[in-house]
């Protein structure tokens, strides 16, 4: 069963080394598995506690060639490095008294997640736009190839899934060189956050903060999976997009997330934000590598918000909605068509995923906030639907009531209450239930897609924290 995953974390040969082959982390693992236990404490989520450069070349040609590559190195000049924690090994416990889903036993769990990655992988990771480049082709509109946003999962994904996909580090540096060669306006080590289909930037070349959130996020993921000792030195390339976010993304207080570089002092949407950017577990590991205490200050100040949020604009459900005004002084729901649709001052799809988010920090951190949010979400969902995921709805407004036109289910808005179902044992039939539409879920397009693999990711016990395991190798 796992045996064959924790034997390929233990051979990893010394940085800039080959190894002679990859193989599955155990993703597909004996079918016949007996079932996990329902917790996810140590050992629980299937595993014991865990032990605790360059700017890229050029971009090459400027079409997009939107194939799928079946490469089996990372282009970059080094051997393929056994991942030191792949997919499928949990060698990282989530925190005692969370829950996994149990209506699958663990192996089951993991080869569902492999499939459905497998499944998102041909449909949206395409090799394009220079020689060893890749982006996630995400056509949000007509003439769009790829949002910074849609980059950020897909590097996320490659570092997680390593070891499930013999070529996650091939991607990943792909998607690495894409980034480099597409820096916003403001800093070469934040992304722009729009191309079209001729492989350039367009529609302003700006950032957008959750991308650039997810891709620091996924180097520090890959300094602890594959070393930073080659060709891309992921720690301090992720340290330098860390270091970008907090001069450009941040406010001046660093009290909350701005909605992109664009939104800077004296803008007009400067003093606003986001509820989708509340990434807290990827702020405890900016601070953990950088050392900055700045992190958990944002942590802390946007946990009040939550809970301000939630007191006066959501009693009793805590739903947050997509964008906020004045998050240090006075925060309020956005006014309708502040910045995207009439929706904006509800929970829609930007919002919708807030639960994952929250869920997903609490899992990784054992602080009582997330776990206080995650379950207030819980409890009202659950009651809403009657237990039935198939009626949740594309869109609410904050004081629970289904919001004009989302009388339909989709993994954008359903995926993320898996996560937060895990927070302790109470709901774990709810739980099952969402892991069961999850998993059979048809393909919807590259949004929900994403959300859906995310949210599985999590559920099935194979998010880790980069500071959750050991160094590999000191360049």
């Amino acid at each position: 069963m796992r045996t064959s995953a924790l034997l390929l974390a233990t051979l990893l040969v010394g940085c800039g080394s080959t190894s002679p082959a990859t193989t599955s982390s155990g993703s597909t693992a004996d079918s016949g598995a007996s079932s996990s236990d329902s917790s996810a404490s140590a050992g629980g989520a299937g595993g014991a506690a865990s032990t605790t450069s360059s700017a890229g070349e050029g971009g090459g040609a400027s079409t997009a060639t939107g194939t799928t590559s079946g490469a089996s190195s990372s282009g970059s000049g080094q051997g393929i490095v056994v991942p030191t924690t792949p997919f499928g090994s949990h060698l990282v416990a989530y925190t005692p008294g969370s829950v996994l889903p149990d209506v699958v036993n663990q192996a089951q769990l993991d080869k569902l997640t492999g499939q459905a990655y497998d499944d998102w992988k041909a449909k949206y990771l395409k090799a394009g736009c220079g020689t060893d480049r890749y982006y996630v082709e995400t056509k949000t509109e007509a003439g769009n190839l790829t949002v910074s946003e849609g980059h950020g999962y897909g590097m996320v994904l490659s570092a997680i899934m390593a070891g499930h996909d013999p070529d996650a580090r091939a991607h990943f540096d792909g998607l690495y060189r894409y980034f480099r060669d597409h820096p916003s306006s403001s800093s070469a080590d934040l992304m722009a956050w729009y191309q079209d289909t001729t492989c350039a930037d367009a529609q302003g070349q700006d950032s957008a903060s959750d991308g650039d959130l997810d891709i620091a996020f996924a180097l520090l993921l890959a300094d602890k999976q594959w070393g930073s000792c080659d060709a891309i030195n992921y720690k301090a390339e992720g340290l330098k997009v860390i270091k970008a976010i907090s001069a450009f993304t941040l406010d001046a207080t660093k009290g909350y997330v701005l909605l992109g570089d664009w939104a800077a002092a004296g803008d007009a949407k400067h003093d606003s934000t986001r509820s989708s950017d509340f990434i807290t577990d990827h702020f405890r590991s900016f601070g953990a590598a950088s050392g900055s205490a700045s992190w958990a200050g944002l942590t802390d100040s946007t946990y009040q918000l939550i809970a301000t949020m939630r007191a006066s604009y959501s009693p009793g459900k805590g739903l947050l909605p997509d964008f906020i005004t004045s998050p240090l002084t006075a925060p309020k729901p956005a006014p309708a068509n502040f910045l995207e649709s009439a929706n904006d001052g509800a929970y829609d799809y930007n919002a919708c995923r807030d639960p994952w988010r929250i869920g997903t920090d609490f899992l990784v951190s054992g602080d009582a906030r997330p776990k206080t949010e995650a379950l207030a979400l819980t409890a009202w969902i659950e009651g809403a639907t009657g237990g039935d995921p198939a009626k949740i709805r594309a869109g609410y407004k904050l004081n629970g009531a289904p919001s004009a036109g989302s009388d339909y289910l989709t993994m954008a808005f359903a995926a993320p209450f898996g996560v937060a179902a895990m927070a302790d044992g109470a709901h774990k039939p709810w739980l099952n239930k969402l892991w069961t539409t999850i998993a059979a879920a048809p393909s919807e397009g590259y949004y929900e897609d994403t959300i859906q693999l995310m949210s599985m990711v999590v559920m099935s016990g194979n998010w880790w924290a980069p500071e959750a395991r050991p160094a590999v190798c000191a360049p």
